[in-house]
C-alpha cells in the first residue's frame, strides 16, 4: 500500500498496519528511513512556529532553523533508538515476545503516522500562537502518537504474524 494510505489506516488499525510494514525480513534500512522521514516532517512542522518566534523576538530565523535541524535530524534519532530499546526491555519484563526491530518499527511508525498532526500543530503555533487551540492540537497529536505506538508495540510484542 501507499505510505499515505498506511498512515490513514494507522488511525483505525495501527497493529495490523505495523505488522504488515514490519513483517517478513528484518530491514533496518526500512526502520531508518521511517525514522528519518518522521523526523524530517516534524522538523518541517517547526518552521511556522520558528518563523513567528523569530519575528516576535527579533532573532535570526536561520539560527533557529539550524538548531531545530540539528535537534530533529541528528540528535532525536539517537534518542529515539534508545527509547525504542527501553520500550522493548519493558515489554520483555512484562512477557513480550517481540524483537528489537519490531519495537523500533512500532515507535518509528507511530512518529511517522502522527506527523500530519504535528504539521497541523506547527501551523497552529505559527498562525495563531500560544493559547487553547495550540494546546488542544498538541494534546490530540500527542494522543494519536501514543495510541498508535502502544497499539503497535502490543501487536509486535505479542509475536503475532
Amino acid at each position: 500500500m501507499a505510505l499515505t494510505t498506511d498512515i490513514l489506516a494507522s488511525y483505525r488499525r495501527p497493529g495490523a498496519v505495523l505488522r504488515r510494514r514490519a513483517g517478513g525480513v528484518v530491514r533496518e534500512d526500512r526502520a531508518l528511513i521511517t525514522l528519518m522521514m518522521a523526523c524530517a516532517l516534524i522538523f518541517v512542522a517547526q518552521w511556522p512556529r520558528l518563523s513567528r518566534e523569530a519575528f516576535v523576538t527579533e532573532q535570526e530565523l536561520n539560527m533557529l532553523l539550524g538548531g531545530a535541524l540539528l535537534g530533529w535530524l541528528f540528535v532525536a534519532p539517537l534518542g529515539l533508538y534508545a527509547i525504542a530499546a527501553f520500550s522493548h526491555l519493558v515489554a520483555r519484563l512484562l512477557g513480550g515476545q517481540g524483537t528489537w526491530y519490531g519495537a523500533r518499527m512500532a515507535l518509528f511508525w507511530a512518529l511517522l503516522a502522527a506527523a500530519p498532526l504535528w504539521l497541523l500543530w506547527g501551523l497552529v503555533a505559527g498562525l495563531i500562537g500560544p493559547g487553547p487551540a495550540l494546546s488542544a492540537t498538541g494534546v490530540v497529536a500527542l494522543g494519536a502518537f501514543l495510541a498508535i505506538w502502544i497499539a503497535g508495540l502490543f501487536a509486535v510484542e505479542r509475536g503475532e504474524r
